[in-house]
């Protein structure tokens, strides 16, 4: 952590620092979305493109960081966690925030539901195959029972899945026709932008999660349930305000794009290329499974609450936040040991 040696190593200072990089990741959150908006009008793209691609990209990255930086600490499991662990926080919190910032309903569109969540969904489905593919043909002999070795070839399958997803999102480009081209001038300097925002946030992100990690490792919280809580829901902060944003603006379907591509692309692009990276990796199915089993829940019960007038209302967004803290209370009484479908 950059600030490590600059601030003492406390409790407060910690709470300082995280007050601080919430406040960096908010300034940064805004240049990423103010520059996406005159990218897409530029370029002309669908605000649906704009969500799920650029601005999707650029707040998934602490994801994709984490999980790298975890692999190559020899760590993945807690990766898989962060990972999932944050897909179930955009899944279930961010849409209800989203919603309690506008006036009204929270609107979606045919093309939300019935493209980009059907295709988070085979997404979901996809990196539980790959899980069981890894369990399957390259068991781990001296290991934990049901734990396999994802190796590069295996985790080239959800790879080529989102490959898929980029090439759908580029037919809709070619078909969209743009009302306004937008503006040439001043390009290269939203471009510098977009790339100071993705860098603000990922120094604020690596800040506020080490000092994170400070806390818990002060306070005796065990790391497993620091790294599917509270680290998750701080990689998640960016996607949560630039959704938010989104939202209060009025572009619904750029605040919900944002969180299922985000999704999409944590789960099949940040976890398959911190395998590329190391070579191989151990899976522990056992772990994997019941979040992932989480997460599937989670994505139905947005999907069904989209479905339903095309839009979510306050009432439906609170059952969205209680769901979430339903899931935080399951994951409390699996790591005190309540229940044994995790190990810690």
């Amino acid at each position: 952590m950059v600030l490590g040696s600059l601030v003492p190593s406390s409790p407060l200072a910690n709470v300082v620092v995280i007050l601080l990089t919430t406040g960096l990741i908010w300034v940064g959150s805004g240049w990423l979305e103010e520059s996406a908006d005159h990218l897409a009008a530029y370029y002309g793209l669908p605000a649906v493109v704009q969500g799920s691609i650029i601005v999707a990209l650029g707040s998934s990255f602490p994801e994709f960081a984490s999980v790298a930086i975890a692999a190559t600490a020899g760590v993945f499991d807690m990766g898989v966690g962060a990972i999932v662990g944050s897909a179930i926080f955009n899944i279930l919190v961010i849409p209800a925030l989203s919603g309690l910032a506008t006036d009204g309903d929270l609107e979606t569109s045919r093309l939300v539901v019935y493209k980009e969540a059907q295709f988070y969904m085979v997404a979901v489905a996809t990196l539980v195959v790959t899980f069981s593919l890894a369990v399957i043909y390259f068991p781990v002999p001296d290991g934990p029972a049901l734990t396999g070795q994802l190796t590069r070839p295996v985790a080239l399958i959800p790879l080529l899945l989102y490959g898929l997803y980029l090439f759908i999102q580029w037919q809709d480009v070619s078909e969209y026709e743009a009302e306004n081209a937008g503006v040439a001038d001043g390009i290269g300097r939203e471009w510098a932008r977009l790339l100071g925002g993705l860098l603000v946030i990922l120094v604020g992100v690596e800040q506020l999660v080490g000092s994170v990690e400070s806390l818990s490792g002060t306070f005796g919280v065990p790391t497993f349930l620091a790294g599917v809580t509270v680290v998750a829901a701080a990689t998640s902060l960016p996607d949560t305000l630039v959704s938010v944003r989104s939202a209060a603006d009025g572009n619904s379907a750029t605040s919900l794009g944002n969180v299922l591509g985000s999704n999409t692309f944590d789960l099949l692009v940040a976890i398959p290329v911190g395998v590329l990276i190391v070579g191989s990796v151990p899976v522990d199915f056992a772990v994997a499974v019941p979040m992932l089993g989480v997460l599937t829940l989670a994505t139905v019960l947005l999907f069904g609450l989209l479905r339903t007038d095309l839009s979510l209302s306050r009432l439906e967004c609170y059952a969205l936040g209680a769901a979430y803290l339903v899931f935080v209370g399951w994951i409390i009484a699996e790591t005190a040991g309540v229940t044994s479908l995790l190990r810690n």
